[in-house]
This record gives structure tokens, sequence and C-alpha cells, in this order.
């Protein structure tokens, strides 16, 4: 069984940064895209930024120049740096994966982390 766990979450002014991190638990062989979601109060869950297995990224337009995604495919970790935040980044921050090939399950798969809450207010 595999797991995605982000972590990093919290309260901060607007203006100041978190970073967020996932963690891919779990005998993987393969992960293809990584990428990092949110869904804020009564709206719809969104794309944050996306990030393939060789590095390329893409943001959205809202956190594009403000976001940093990275990850490193050793420890298989994601991150999302998030720098002058404002109080619409508010949200739930979900990790996802695809491509995923896991131990003891046959085929390819999607992950989702259960999700870490980022609060930004003054």
């Amino acid at each position: 069984q595999a797991h995605l766990v982000e972590s990093g979450g919290g309260l901060v002014q607007p203006g100041g940064s978190l970073r967020l991190s996932c963690a891919a638990s779990g005998t993987i062989f393969n992960i293809d895209d990584m990428a990092w979601y949110r869904q804020a109060p009564g709206k719809e869950r969104e794309l944050v930024a996306i990030i393939t297995s060789t590095g390329s990224a893409t943001y959205s337009d809202s956190v594009k120049g403000r976001f940093t995604i990275s990850r490193d495919n050793m420890e298989k970790r994601l991150y999302l740096q998030m720098n002058n935040l404002k109080a619409e980044d508010t949200g739930v921050y979900y990790c996802y994966a695809d491509g995923m090939v896991v131990a003891g399950k046959g085929g390819v798969y999607e992950y989702w982390g259960q999700g870490t809450e980022v609060t930004v207010s003054s």
C-alpha cells in the first residue's frame, strides 16, 4: 500500500511564507507527475502547480511568481514554497501523484493526500 502525507500548513499573516511538504510512503516503483491542488471554503478544488518527473513545472496564474513547486525523486517528496501569501490563498492544500506503480498492486494509479490547511489572515 502507498500513501501521500502532507505537512507544513498553518496560520500565516498576509505577505508571509510557508513551505508545504508531501511524503510518499510505501514501496513505490514509479511516480509520474506530482501536483498541489487546493480547495477554498465553498469552492471547488483547483490546480495550483504541477511538476513532471523531469522537473518541468506549470503554475496557475493566481500563484505564478509567488509559489515554487519542486520534488525530490530519490526521497519521493514534493514541496511547495509559498511566498507573499494572500488571503485568497487560504484553503486546504492537497498533494497529488499519478502514474504510481506500487508493490503488491498491479496497474498504475493516482493518489491523493489527506490535505493540510493553510490560513492567511491578519
